[in-house]
């Protein structure tokens, strides 16, 4: 069965704007109570609604896919179709009331994503991308930035929160690009980040330790965006390899050399 795939990201969309609106109305009128999942690794019963919610319009929307989402909501898996999602990317600032935090869903045919939806609730702002399609900013299309160097690169990151096995490695990273670019910022939601490289706000982003659901749909805009993703090592296992260079398309070679020269 072959799938409009621009047919179906603008109804995804759709969803996740929704979805995203009643989270955040929600999180005015009640703060959430958190639950642990592991070592500053929180989740609420929001994240769990939420999913909820969107695998079963997903299955609405697409009958025979599967599910890969972070809370587990679901176990089923499609033989050409799953979905790659995660209900709040961005938890621990959902808690705390900071933003960002997003919904960030992706379709994956075979091996293959050809669908990103990334919803940003504090700036009301859904990212998306269908394969071969573009990247879009609520219906206006969207480019990585021009910075060619790193020196004139504003830097994304993110702080591992479980596994500090490369702790210091990535500390004399960020001593490295806090001296060499314009600078970092680390938001705390990966999804942001990504969809931020592929609009042009940020020249590049970097973290080890991720899940898939965290970067399938930033990532998938980011190359529709006409950026460029890998891992640490240059290679594509970025999705659940738990590490990730996702940059526009002139600086990715200095920016994967220094990171890889810290990083493995």
């Amino acid at each position: 069965m072959e799938i409009d795939y621009k047919d179906i990201c603008l109804k995804v969309a759709g969803l996740a704007q929704n979805a995203g609106r009643a989270l955040k109305t929600a999180r005015a009128k009640e703060a959430p109570q958190k639950e642990s999942k592991g070592r500053n690794d929180f989740v609420t019963r929001f994240d769990k609604q939420t999913e909820e919610r969107l695998i079963r319009e997903l299955s609405e929307l697409l009958p025979q896919s599967g599910f890969v989402a972070e809370e587990n909501s679901s176990d089923k898996r499609g033989v050409t179709y799953n979905w790659i999602i995660d209900p709040i990317d961005g938890t621990t600032n959902f808690i705390h009331g900071l933003f960002p935090y997003a919904i960030s869903i992706a379709l994956q045919e075979n091996d293959e994503i050809v669908v990103g939806v990334v919803y940003e609730a504090g700036l009301d702002e859904c990212f998306y991308a269908w394969k071969d399609g573009g990247a879009y900013l609520n219906g206006q299309r969207i480019r990585v930035s021009e910075a060619a160097t790193v020196a004139d690169s504003l830097i994304a990151t993110g702080f591992p929160y479980t596994n500090f096995s490369q702790m210091n490695e990535f500390i004399e990273s960020l001593n490295y690009f806090m001296k060499n670019s314009h600078g970092m910022r680390r938001l705390g939601s990966a999804a942001a980040d990504l969809v931020y490289v592929a609009c042009g706000r940020v020249d590049a982003f970097y973290e080890y330790d991720l899940k898939p659901w965290d970067v399938a749909a930033g990532a998938f805009i980011v190359q529709e965006a006409g950026g460029r993703v890998s891992d640490f090592a240059g290679r594509n296992n970025y999705l659940y390899g738990r590490q990730i260079i996702a940059t526009n398309a002139l600086v990715f070679d200095e920016m994967y050399s220094v990171v890889s020269s810290f990083l493995k």
